[in-house]
């Protein structure tokens, strides 16, 4: 089956205009890009990130449209034919909705379903793990690797991060030295659970995640499945760790690894938590950290009581592995 891609170009003002007219012809499942809302959530939202993507920014000046799609037939052409009415009729009627530009692409249903998989291949991981997409375990050249190699299988298609990142990678290649048989882990800011789920099969006996986005529950526990680990050893939490008492609770304490792939304004906040989650001993990963952030966090760990043992950089990007001041040799 064949479907068309369509896209009104309008304003700010004439999103809701073109959206009100395209659901009277029943089409109610649209995609919105504006540039003033996408301004405004970047805006508010400072503390979840350290850098804005410069490509995205401008793919985004000035952009405010609306995309649909249509199958490619009879009935998606009377209804294509409907809507260049409506356009014209809007054009007419309103001088705030912009040219009202309609654009088209045709795609294939399997190109647009899975055709972005292609840029998801097996990474080799330092020196044992193999991040694995799920619909590529069953290869021949993967199983061969897997001979030496611990497989993690994540599915890409899902919400959260998939190990291609500098802080993941990072991250995993900390957990292959530093994952202890039969010990326990907290993951803060678990996503799609790939650490805590790679900590658990490099040998760790039993580990706690939690994030903010309660889409975690079904995309870190389905990973895990693929995985086959199960909720007797894993558990997720959705709920915020540093204000949510029930969350805290459910979370314990006494972690042999805590770890915390998120931005840097977090792992600050997180800072002076870290010490009453771990255990005797305990260590304290954390990365997402971008280069100009990396002192500033380096200062919050030592004033949390904090020392860090070990600093690594990939890409403009920093890892740290901390230790209590109290528990140096």
């Amino acid at each position: 089956m064949k479907w068309m891609e369509l896209h009104i170009d309008t304003t700010h003002a004439g999103l809701e205009t073109v959206e009100t007219m395209l659901s009277a012809l029943g089409i109610d499942g649209v995609v919105i890009d504006d540039e003033e809302e996408f301004q405004d959530f970047l805006e508010n939202n400072h503390q979840y990130w350290d850098y804005v993507d410069e490509d995205l920014e401008r793919r985004m000046q000035g952009r405010s449209r609306v995309t649909f799609y249509l199958e490619s037939g009879d009935e998606g052409f009377s209804t294509l034919a409907q809507v260049r009415l409506a356009l014209e009729d809007l054009k007419a009627r309103h001088t705030d909705c912009g040219s009202l530009l309609l654009t088209m692409d045709t795609m294939e249903e399997s190109d647009w379903e899975n055709n972005w998989k292609q840029y998801y291949k097996p990474m080799e991981i330092g020196q044992r793990l193999l991040v694995v997409p799920q619909w590529e375990q069953d290869d021949p050249s993967v199983r061969k690797a897997l001979e030496t190699r611990v497989s993690l299988i994540l599915e890409p298609g899902l919400t959260f991060g998939t190990g291609s990142h500098a802080t993941t990678r990072l991250c995993l290649e900390a957990l292959e030295r530093i994952v202890q048989p039969g010990c326990t882990v907290a993951d803060l800011g678990c996503g799609s659970g790939i650490l805590s789920i790679a900590a658990l099969k490099l040998g760790a006996k039993r580990a706690v995640a939690v994030d903010i986005d309660d889409k975690c529950l079904d995309v870190a526990y389905e990973n895990a499945a693929m995985n086959g680990i199960g909720k007797d050893t894993y558990t997720v939490l959705a709920g915020d760790i540093l204000s949510d008492r029930a969350v805290q609770q459910a979370m314990g304490t006494g972690f042999d690894l805590v770890v915390a792939n998120i931005v840097a304004d977090v792992i600050i906040a997180l800072s002076g938590a870290v010490d009453g989650l771990m255990a005797p001993g305990g260590r304290f990963l954390c990365s997402g950290i971008i280069d100009d952030r990396a002192e500033e966090v380096a200062a919050a760990l030592e004033a949390a009581g904090l020392a860090i043992l070990e600093r690594h950089e990939d890409q403009g990007w920093f890892c740290f592995l901390c230790c209590r001041k109290s528990e140096l040799n």
